[in-house]
């Protein structure tokens, strides 16, 4: 499944005021919830778990929490940039300010596994991540990331 086909205007965030990994998963999982009109606190404890097995910061101030979740009906891909980067306990140790968040229902697995690699490749491009970080509103986020995917 591409990243264009899952990306959504109401799932895109920008400059969030959110100062710890605990409420950035709060809130996507807050936002998530009312697309796939699914249970927030769910969807928390999912990512939650996914986090406790080993950070998502994947590097260069990215972050990329996934689940995988029973009472989902189609993949959501929440993005979101924060005012001020947070700690996310990267593998570089770097603060995270881009976050790219996937909600999978169990049988796009597949699916899932081709979109977290979209986005890492993303994370690799310095170009890209600057063009994403400079967005200052949820519509030019949107833009932005619509147009390099």
């Amino acid at each position: 499944m591409s990243l264009k086909s899952l990306l959504k205007a109401e799932l895109v965030l920008a400059k969030q005021d959110i100062v710890s990994k605990k409420r950035v998963l709060e809130s996507l999982a807050e936002v998530a919830s009312n697309r796939l009109h699914c249970n927030n606190e769910e969807i928390y404890d999912a990512l939650l778990g996914r986090e406790k097995l080993g950070s998502t910061g994947i590097g260069n101030g990215i972050a990329i929490p996934h689940c995988r979740l029973e009472s989902a009906n189609h993949t959501a891909i929440v993005v979101m940039s924060l005012q001020a980067p947070i700690d996310f306990d990267s593998i570089d140790k770097r603060a995270v300010d881009l976050i790219f968040a996937l909600i999978v229902p169990p049988q796009e697995c597949d699916q899932h596994l081709a979109t977290l690699a979209q986005i890492a490749e993303l994370a690799q491009s310095p170009g890209a991540l600057d063009k994403l970080r400079t967005a200052q509103s949820n519509e030019e986020l949107f833009s932005i990331f619509d147009s390099l995917i």
